[in-house]
Order: C-alpha cells, then structure tokens, then sequence
C-alpha cells in the first residue's frame, strides 16, 4: 500500500479542515506554532506533501529550498503575498488559495469602514463612552449620490460594487481584466485609473500585492484626488505609500481614511495610528465565524482533492482541472507526457519552440494542462526535477517558445494531439491519440503513419527501406536476449525513408546499441524508456 499523503498546518485553522483531511485518508499534523518560526518549519516542512496556511506563514525560497516532497501549498484566504510563487512554481510545487471563502465578509467590512469614515462612527463611539455629547461635532457625508471608485474588481471588489448601488451610490471601477461587457452587467462605469482618482469621493481598494500594485496609492496619485477624499483599504498592505496617505491625510487632501491592513502587520509605532481621521481595525476583513469556517473547509478539500486524485482547483501557478475531468483527462494526460519524453529522448539540439495542436474531442480536454504536462515530458528527461507545474516556467528561462493550436478536421483519426518541435536545425512532429481502451497511442512520427503502444523499454530506429533492415535489428536484439515484445513499422514509400518503433521487455545496453550502430543500416537508433503504470 502507498503512504498515505501528509499535510502540515502551520497557521491557525478552523477544526473543520482538520477533520476533512482525516476523513480523507490524509495524515495531518496541526502546528499553529510553526508558522511564526521560520527554524522549525525549515527544519521538519522535508516531511511533508501539503502545508496548509493563513498569513502568518511565510514560505520563502529559503523555506522551499528543504521542500524536497511539497506538492502543494494551500493558502486558506484570498491573499498569497507570504508565499515566493516563483520559487514554489520553479519546485514544482501548485500554490492554491481560497478567493471565494472570505469575498462576501470582506466586501461587508469594505462597506462597514466607508460608513465609519462617513459618518465618523468610531470617534462618535468613543466620545459618547468617554461622557460627552458632542452632536455638533461629528457632522458627516450622506453616501447617497455620491461617486465610489472601486480599483479591482475581482470577487471582492464586485461584492463592494453591488452593496454601494444598493446604497444608491455611483460607482466606477477600474481593472485591466474589467470589460465593458462585465461593467454593464454589474450597472458600474469602467474608467482608467486616473479618472477613479478624480472623479471619486470615496475610493475602496481591492487587489492583490504585487510588483505592479505595490505603493500604487503613492503622493502623485493622491494630488490627483479630490480634495476631501475617502480612502479604504481592506485589500493588502503595501497598496498605499504609508508616509504619503499620512502627509495626505494630515493636509486636508484626504479627509478620512479605513484601514484594514497595513504594511508591517502588526503596525508598531506607526504615526498613522496617531492621527484622528484614521479608522483602523487590524486586520479584520475575513474574520467571521463564517468565513473563517468556509476558506477552511475549502482549503482543505482542495489540497484532499489534489493530493488523492490530482484535481487542482483555484491554483495560481496551475491549469485548473476539475475531480471529474481528472479521471476523464487521465489518459491523454499519459498521452502527452509520453509524446514529450519521446521528443526529449530523440532529440540532441536546443529546443526553441513547441507547439501542441490539438484535435476534434482533444480540443474538449484540459488543453493547458496538456500542453503543461507535455513540455515537462520534454524537459525532465534532462532535468527530472521539471513536473508539469514548473514545465512552462523552466522553458520560459530556456527561451522555449510554447504555444498551442485547437483544430477540427475529419480524418482516420478524429481526436488527436501533434506535438511539433523546432531547433535551430530542423523541425519535428510526433502525433498520438487516445483509443476506445483508453490506452494513448503513436500514430504517426515525422510524417510516417505507424500504430504503437507505450511500453517501459522501447526502441526507435530510422533507415532507408530495404530488405534485411528487421532481420538485422532481430538478430541483434536476439543475440543479446532482449525479446521484441511489439513490432511497429512505417514508411514514407517504397525504397524511401522508414521507420520502426520496437518494444521490448528487457532495457537495451551500450554494448547492444553499438553493435546496432555498426551494423551500418540505420540512419538513426535511440533506446527509449518511458514511465508506464504496467
């Protein structure tokens, strides 16, 4: 029997994810301790094939680097910025999170700060329980009429966008995957970037934190705004310049500011604590009871389905494949990773492009994934580190081109891959396809129709037809009691260029492929092994 997959959970995390990988049939170890101790994860996280995290874990390339068996990585929540995908991606390792958990209890308490700021609630609050009544003091804005402008407008940013219309507010949004058609159906403008800024009276931020949206509310954005401007921030620290919302802030150019989350979390000593028309709750976005119940649940049977049948939903690194389309799928997964090491074992010059063409119900398959799994086919007969999760990311650093084709076309073979490959010097193409048995199969290599299952040990050989080419190849094979178990042959025409694709039960040596190449009848010889569930 294999052993059973491991996860580790460094973060704190609700029971009900515990109690799903159990019942999964997965070992758990929950540690919330861990996470806040870089040392003792790095020293124990070589055990494990899954860690589960929140966003005190922080899984680093020094951190990965002694993940010699991590598979996946779980983010329970939407945010990954405490996770180097890069260097997760680069291991092979799928990094997944949660972007549906938490959006509504987020978007919630987006609209529970832009009341705050509004209508000064906290200081109102405060005042009342210190003993005085100051009712003229804490005037505020009606958000009725007022302009919202949302800066990403993904799932959360969507949830403000619904709440402020049903507040009667007008809201713009800006996000480049927003498109018109979407803005429309949502009943919100689409504007640039620097219109939110000046046209909005209040402004919610909603995106990730990433070399392109880090200090993206900086001094320059900030004098583009209204004067007396509302600012939210429930998304990530570090969207915001800290000194320049402060020297905002402290102007009058922005009145009120809500922030959820901060750059250095927890915010010690932070001046922006200090100043009265700041509202700030630490880190609150996701903290229910029910949300906090549902990214867990979630996580867990992400990393459960992943782990037992290599479902992947909701990774960033990674082509989604749903539980049902991975038993579908399974075969023409096979198919690629076979057509991929075939290539990489014949071929001896650099790769510059690939491209996969798919064809009739091919077309209907997981295509990414196909196409991910078959590049790593290629790559890992030179470097067995490469899996389909870093297959694309490897190449990329190669200077590999990868692209892929959908066709329909009528033929002997309705449903097909192509594999086509091109190096400085030529260009090479091997196509296979699914039978009915759900067995993947050679058809065709080089342009010559031929018919061949995998096998562990094969055999491919290339040579001018004539007679005597198979009694030379049995002969030798004989002599050094290697037994052809199939025998599969092609040619282009009579007395023209042929192919044999041979599979054998026993791996050939040197010895006997030296024989073979001094035999002086072939063109081209290559022993070929491939990884078969047989």
């Amino acid at each position: 029997m294999p052993n059973k997959p491991k996860v580790l959970v460094s973060d704190k995390l609700s029971q009900v994810a515990l109690d799903i990988f159990k019942d999964r049939g997965i070992d758990v170890d929950f540690n919330p301790e861990l996470g806040k101790d870089p040392k003792r994860l790095k020293a124990v996280i070589h055990n494990y094939d899954g860690l589960a995290i929140r966003s005190a874990t922080k899984v680093t390339q020094d951190l990965l680097s002694e993940a010699t068996q991590l598979k996946v990585i779980g983010r329970a929540g939407i945010g990954v910025d405490n996770v180097d995908q890069k260097a997760a991606t680069q291991r092979g390792i799928i990094v997944m999170n949660t972007p549906f958990g938490n959006s509504e209890t987020t978007a919630e308490h987006a609209i529970a700060l832009l009341f705050s700021i509004a209508r000064q609630i906290p200081e109102a609050n405060a005042s009342m329980k210190s003993g005085r009544w100051e009712k003229s003091k804490f005037v505020g804005s009606e958000l009725i009429g007022k302009t919202l402008g949302v800066i990403g407008c993904g799932n959360i940013g969507t949830g403000v966008c619904k709440r402020a219309l049903g507040l009667m507010m007008k809201v713009i949004g800006y996000d480049p995957f927003l498109t018109e058609e979407r803005a429309q159906k949502l009943g919100i403008k689409k504007v640039e970037f620097d219109e939110v800024l000046r046209h909005s009276d209040f402004i919610s931020l909603h995106l990730p934190l990433n070399d392109k949206t880090r200090n993206m509310i900086d001094a320059e954005a900030l004098a583009k705004t209204k004067k007396g401007v509302g600012i939210i921030n429930c998304a990530r620290g570090g969207i915001i310049d800290e000194k320049a919302l402060y020297d905002a802030l402290t102007s009058g150019q922005v009145a009120y500011a809500g922030l959820d989350v901060f750059e250095q979390e927890p915010p010690t000593d932070n001046p922006l604590l200090k100043l009265p028309n700041l509202v700030a709750t630490p880190h609150l976005g996701a903290s229910t009871a029910e949300a906090q119940v549902k990214v867990a649940q979630q996580v867990a049977e992400q990393m459960s389905d992943y782990l037992l049948s290599g479902a992947i939903t909701n990774a960033l690194n990674m082509p989604s494949i749903s539980a049902e389309e991975a038993g579908r799928i399974k075969p023409w997964i096979a198919l690629a990773n076979h057509l991929g090491s075939f290539v990489g074992q014949i071929t001896n010059e650099p790769i510059i492009a690939v491209n996969l063409l798919y064809n009739g119900q091919a077309t209907t398959q997981n295509t990414n994934a196909l196409t991910a799994v078959a590049i790593a086919g290629i790559l890992k007969v030179a470097n067995p580190e490469v899996n389909m999760v870093s297959a694309e990311s490897v190449a990329r650093e190669r200077g590999i081109v990868v692209s892929s084709t959908n066709q329909t076309r009528t033929g002997i073979f309705e449903s097909f891959m192509k594999l086509n490959i091109q190096t400085p010097r030529r260009t090479r193409s091997i196509v296979g396809t699914v039978f009915s048995d759900g067995k993947p199969r050679i058809i065709q290599i080089k342009g010559i129709n031929l018919e061949a299952e995998f096998s562990r040990y094969m055999l491919y050989t290339t040579n001018k037809d004539a007679p005597g080419v198979v009694g030379v190849l049995g002969t030798i094979l004989s002599n050094y009691d290697i037994n052809i178990a199939s025998f599969n042959l092609g040619r282009t025409s009579y007395g023209d260029n042929a192919i044999a694709l041979l599979s054998v039960d026993t791996q050939i040596g040197e010895v006997t492929m030296k024989e073979l190449e001094e035999s002086g009848v072939f063109n081209q010889l290559k022993a070929l092994e491939f990884e078969t569930s047989q």
